[in-house]
């Protein structure tokens, strides 16, 4: 699928999909892909040339992990209840501020040990690979979790383009860093050196089901969301799938990243989502599964690697994952 003609409007309550709609998703996805791919902002002529969400559907199946059949989180909660601590700490502070962050133009430095540096635009990253539909858990350090749809295509895809070179050993990651457009970055109380700054080990940014993203539930992601590309490394706590990003490095060493630089005794670099490794402050072997409250908490039990260890324990094998956390 190829999208054209992005926009990236805010999106009213009235254009949230309905649960029950996604929750029927497969019979959506055969009766009205044209129409859902019409709300992420593509043209009829565009729609009529490119895949349907059935044939998304089909692909993400062929795909070892690309879906599950676990409850959506309902759209409203997955867009309101976010971490994005460059507009504010609460949750609520994304879904209200992030818009004023422009994300047109946007673009995107892929360099460091890669044989053809460059940028991409982000018509590129729209129009310039095959997007796909994964529905996949994320599963927060904190110790919440949703199921979400996104909509996106393997980050394996982007770096082969820019052809790493032999040395390249670990991926870095940095955040767009305008002040004056993120008010959270201006705050007294920031405790993070900013720009935000993330990586992953080359083999776990060249596996499958590393996502770069550019929409969810079939519209293109809102500003709170990490638009207008994010990372989503399933198997691993959510802060690992840093947001709205504007340069990609390969380097040959560990890359530093802010939380493991803020505290290193409570987050590893590796931050693979493991029952067994308590937080500091809190044990990791349960998850409130949203929506929740105070009087239906929805705690499920926590799963190693988030529940994808049969797709990705073999990165790992014989590291100890207690030390390497």
């Amino acid at each position: 699928m190829r999208l054209r003609d992005v926009n990236f409007p805010s999106i009213a309550s009235s254009e949230i999909t309905p649960e029950d709609v996604w929750l029927n998703r497969r019979q959506l996805m055969q009766g009205a892909g044209l129409g859902a791919l019409a709300a992420v902002g593509m043209t009829p002529s565009a729609a009529a040339t490119s895949s349907t969400l059935a044939e998304l559907a089909a692909a993400a199946a062929d795909c070892d992990g690309c879906s599950t059949d676990e409850s959506l989180t309902p759209y409203s909660d997955a867009i309101s209840y976010n971490n994005f601590y460059e507009f504010g700490t609460d949750k609520s502070d994304p879904a209200q501020y992030a818009h004023e962050m422009n994300v047109d133009p946007w673009s995107v430095e892929v360099g460091g040990l890669v044989n053809k540096p460059g940028k991409l635009h982000l018509e590129d990253l729209i129009t310039g690979f095959d997007l796909e539909e994964r529905i996949y858990r994320f599963r927060c350090v904190e110790a919440w979790s949703m199921v979400v749809p996104w909509v996106g295509f393997p980050l394996a895809a982007l770096l082969e383009r820019f052809e790493p070179s032999s040395d390249a050993k670990y991926v870095a990651f940095k955040t767009l860093y305008r002040r004056r457009e993120m008010r959270g970055t201006r705050s007294f109380t920031s405790i993070i050196d900013w720009p935000y700054r993330e990586g992953l080990r080359l083999d776990e940014a060249m596996h499958p089901l590393t996502l770069m993203t550019v929409g969810l539930y079939g519209k293109v992601l809102p500003n709170q969301s990490g638009a207008p590309l994010r990372l989503i490394v399933p198997w691993k706590y959510g802060f690992k799938s840093i947001k709205s990003i504007v340069s990609i490095e390969l380097v040959d060493k560990q890359p530093a990243t802010s939380w493991q630089q803020l505290a290193p005794q409570e987050y590893g670099f590796y931050s693979n989502v493991n029952p067994e490794v308590d937080h500091p402050r809190w044990s990791q072997r349960f998850e409130r599964r949203l929506p929740s409250s105070l009087f239906s908490p929805n705690r499920i039990q926590t799963l190693p690697f988030n529940g994808y260890a049969e797709q990705v324990a073999s990165l790992y094998k014989g590291m100890d994952l207690r030390v390497h956390y």
